[in-house]
């Protein structure tokens, strides 16, 4: 039986990030996309929450908050490793409004 592919939804503040990346880095990054939306849980590093990983590519790191149940995964925000601690505790502290995010999107997309 295939594996069901995962949604990628994406925060603001990741688009933020991606946008001040230059070709390459957003080239790297759109790799990673893919390998989220069709492998999911498999990739990156878990962190603090089973839930919450990163990817790590090129000196850089992708934050993300897997939804295995609703194959969603959350991209969250990009840093380097001198702001990786920062980004992390940021994250956790608000990773009650990312669930309500995702919630709300997967309603408004009529996926729930």
């Amino acid at each position: 039986m295939p594996i069901a592919r995962f949604r990628i939804f994406k925060t603001a503040e990741f688009d933020r990030d991606f946008t001040k990346l230059d070709k390459s880095e957003q080239s790297r990054i759109e790799k990673v996309l893919w390998q989220l939306s069709e492998r999911g849980i498999e990739v990156g590093k878990p962190l603090v929450l089973p839930f919450f990983k990163e990817k790590k590519f090129d000196g850089k790191r992708v934050y993300f908050l897997v939804y295995e149940s609703y194959n969603v995964i959350l991209v969250i925000a990009i840093s380097d490793k001198k702001a990786q601690q920062a980004t992390i505790n940021a994250i956790l502290l608000r990773i009650a409004e990312y669930q309500r995010y995702v919630f709300e999107e997967l309603r408004r997309r009529e996926l729930i």
